[in-house]
């Protein structure tokens, strides 16, 4: 490749077609391509570089502790879990295209993060924008927001995710002021975007941390009303096989 090619590669930041021209051309070569189908071969190539770059990008800024694939949820050792009904709404993706939410409810240990970070990963992988937060972080930081008056910069923040882990819902003392920009946010991605919510309590025990029954209330008849609950109360720790070397998995 001469200079003047990589001088134009470069400032078009076509990378993929810098770093591999020499072996497009020659593959093209042995399959003695027309020009038309070099075009659209190099292009292709491109696209596929910079498609994979951006999703690895999404990864990063998607906060997640640890990258737990769907594939090595360790589902048998979770037989009370309904395996098929978890697959079936991953595979058919409504939870996305739909914008629908999930809820993981049971005890500490059982995998309710490790699924819903498996979720989230297929979501980022398909284009979408995703972000993971505990439920303690989120009331922290939308209950710093009201000092320098930027609530509404933070929950359009939240908003605008297209699917939003909430993991841990429940593990928290929550002030009056904290209730109310949660129910403002997920009213706001009710209907529009996807949130996925784990807690350590049923739907009955919410109101337990929330100490507002007319909010608990609206809250989860919105939250419900286009939710997949999963409920793995009867599901066994996890935790106690990860502490002797067992696999890893997520609360």
């Amino acid at each position: 490749m001469d200079e003047e090619l990589q001088k134009i590669l470069k400032y078009l930041r076509l990378g993929g077609l810098l770093a591999h021209w020499d072996e497009l051309l020659a593959e093209a070569q042995r399959g003695r391509f027309s020009h038309g189908r070099l075009l659209k071969h190099v292009l292709q190539a491109e696209y596929s570089a910079k498609s994979d770059n951006a999703r690895v990008l999404r990864r990063k800024r998607a906060n997640i502790p640890e990258l737990l694939e769907i594939e090595t949820f360790p589902f048998t050792r979770q037989p009370k879990l309904d395996r098929k009904r978890i697959m079936s709404l991953y595979d058919r993706f409504d939870y996305m295209t739909k914008q629908q939410n999930i809820v993981w409810l049971g005890p500490t240990g059982c995998g309710k993060t490790g699924l819903a970070t498996g979720f989230l990963l297929q979501a980022i992988d398909r284009g979408y924008r995703g972000y993971f937060i505990t439920f303690p972080e989120l009331l922290a930081e939308l209950y710093a927001s009201l000092a320098d008056h930027s609530e509404a910069k933070v929950i359009r923040k939240y908003v605008a995710y297209d699917c939003l882990v909430i993991d841990e819902v429940g593990y928290a003392e929550i002030e009056p002021a904290q209730v109310g920009l949660f129910f403002t946010l997920m009213q706001k991605r009710h209907k529009t975007k996807t949130t996925l919510i784990t807690s350590n309590l049923g739907f009955s025990e919410w109101g337990s941390f929330l100490k507002n029954n007319h909010l608990t209330g609206a809250l989860l008849d919105r939250l419900t009303e286009t939710s997949h609950p999963i409920n793995m109360k009867n599901c066994v720790s996890l935790r106690a096989k990860l502490d002797k070397g067992g696999e890893s998995d997520a609360a």
